[in-house]
């Protein structure tokens, strides 16, 4: 009976004991999840060149990953992008109007997803220079005039080449300001940089210039996750 009443104790003190603490997740159940694995590896928001980075992206063409914006996405910061664009442009004398869009469409869509080949074509560039391409965000560091960035403009993906026939920046970048702003920006800077530009809205948003040397500034517009504007910025000069 003695012993009876002791199990009885024992059993009873063992189940108003606190529970064991939690062992640490299993790293290979955490590594055969996928987006855990992703989730856990991708850099941290600290770097505006990391904060949409995509370690699938070996070469110009491949999609590009933009999970978290690392502008905010607001009317106050789009406006703010509008009146930084602007500003600038007032450097340079009165801002014109944006002209209506041509009827005729040209070429294709582009996006993360294009090719190497499509870039490339869009720019009237030789299909050789593919392979004289090469990914480094010190491409988008000193751009061309013609080529600049609108202000407020966060890269995602930069590539270019500068061999002899194949002088190429492809740039994509991601800002806050309104679609129209950013066309009107491109706009004005290929005009005053001596080329001549025109508008498409087919089959998206484009403006594509050219100039008298060959030089060929061609920019797709289109909204990008998050309330982002999304900008392929492609330029080619002799």
């Amino acid at each position: 009976m003695r012993r009876a009443i002791i199990a009885m104790f024992c059993l009873m003190l063992a189940q108003c004991a606190p529970p064991p603490k939690e062992r640490g997740a299993d790293p290979r159940l955490i590594a055969a999840d996928p987006v855990i694995a992703r989730a856990l590896n991708d850099p941290l928001m600290s770097d505006p060149d990391l904060a949409s980075r995509n370690e699938a992206n070996a070469a110009i063409g491949y999609a590009d990953s933009s999970a978290l914006p690392v502008l905010p996405v607001t009317p106050r910061a789009a406006q703010a992008a509008r009146d930084a664009a602007r500003l600038e442009l007032l450097e340079g004398g009165a801002i014109p109007d944006l002209p209506d869009p041509r009827v005729a469409p040209r070429g294709k869509r582009l996006g993360p997803m294009a090719s190497a080949g499509d870039l490339l074509a869009a720019l009237g560039a030789p299909a050789a220079c593919a392979k004289r391409l090469k990914q480094d965000f010190a491409y988008a560091a000193a751009l061309p005039a013609p080529s600049a960035i609108m202000p407020m403009g966060m890269v995602v993906q930069a590539g270019g080449a500068d061999s002899a026939g194949c002088r190429i920046r492809i740039i994509r970048y991601h800002t806050p300001a309104a679609p129209r702003d950013v066309l009107q920006y491109h706009y004005i800077r290929a005009a005053r940089a001596g080329l001549k530009p025109a508008r498409y809205a087919t089959p998206e948003d484009i403006i594509a210039a050219t100039g008298k040397t060959g030089e060929a500034l061609v920019v797709h517009v289109r909204p990008a996750a998050n309330g982002l504007t999304g900008v392929d910025l492609l330029y080619r000069w002799p």
